[in-house]
């Protein structure tokens, strides 16, 4: 099998891992920036240039775009979906991932638990938005942060109408969510490999934070999951139509609430705290797929 990985780093732990395991199973295996593609557009006839060359037709991708690239990355990946190619992201389910307000509309019709949310254009009624999700406090987000970069949490009325005039003089589109306080600053990152979670850690924020990204120096450790949280998280996947990806949940009074869900989602943090092999998950994924 010929697999190629659509990344920029190349030494990066999940990039790097996801080599290691294709190599370990006997598929040939490439590296490829997306940055550095061409696309090459004509009649029954989609092909793909990487730096001036044209590239063979792979079995496989596995794409891993980053949220800064994501037009270009999205294009690359529906331009080898129209080669036919398996992808483990489709182009589709990218797009649709990365944008937080859609996402959550894609949840929220699929019956999927999540914390009460509201989206406005720009709104001044300020207590109106914040008494709509039993606040405060309430968590304010922008749509396009990641890694818990443009989080906010609001104590009061007073801080919310603060955060979001600034946010609204910046013409920055937000989401204003409830703030889950039994959940006590963690977090649930479930791995979801086909429709079948292959490991999940519980993040806790470390102290004066709410945040739990590792990113934002949080600690993670293996858990074992709820039936009733294992089946959201997979139903999470299947309503966005993403085949890898990590979901986020929160554990809550009225169960497992989804947060966001990642289709680039890293595998350092969650392999080392479970010491499950998920890049080899992801490799067995794609070859029952094909």
């Amino acid at each position: 099998m010929n697999l190629y990985i659509l990344s920029r780093a190349p030494k990066l732990y999940s990039t790097s891992r996801m080599v290691e395991e294709a190599q370990k199973a006997g598929h040939k295996v490439s590296v490829i920036d997306p940055l550095k593609c061409d696309i090459k557009l004509e009649r029954h006839k989609p092909s793909v240039y990487y730096k001036g060359q044209r590239l063979l037709k792979p079995d496989a991708i596995i794409p891993r775009i980053g949220a800064s690239i994501t037009f270009y990355g999205t294009a690359i990946v529906r331009q080898f979906e129209s080669m036919n190619c398996f992808t483990t992201v489709t182009s589709q389910s990218l797009v649709r991932s990365r944008d937080k307000l859609q996402s959550l509309q894609k949840l929220s019709s699929a019956g999927v638990g999540m914390p009460k949310t509201v989206f406005t254009n720009f709104g001044k009624h300020t207590d109106q938005i914040i008494e709509m999700v039993d606040g405060p406090p309430v968590v304010i987000k922008v749509l396009e942060g990641t890694q818990g970069i443009g989080v906010n949490l609001a104590e009061d009325y007073e801080s919310a109408e603060t955060i979001l005039d600034a946010y609204n003089t910046m013409e920055s589109r937000v989401i204003v969510q409830e703030f889950i306080e039994e959940a006590g600053g963690a977090d649930l990152r479930v791995f979801v490999v086909g429709n079948k979670v292959v490991g999940a850690m519980k993040r806790q924020a470390q102290a004066g934070e709410f945040r739990s990204n590792l990113h934002r120096g949080g600690s993670a450790t293996s858990i074992k999951l709820s039936r009733e949280e294992e089946l959201t998280a997979i139903a999470a996947a299947k309503s966005l139509g993403l085949g890898v990806c990590g979901v986020d949940l929160l554990q809550s009074k009225r169960g497992p609430l989804v947060l966001e869900v990642n289709s680039s989602p890293g595998l350092e943090g969650i392999e080392g705290a479970t010491k499950y092999n998920i890049a080899g998950a992801i490799i067995k994924y794609i070859e029952r797929s094909l």
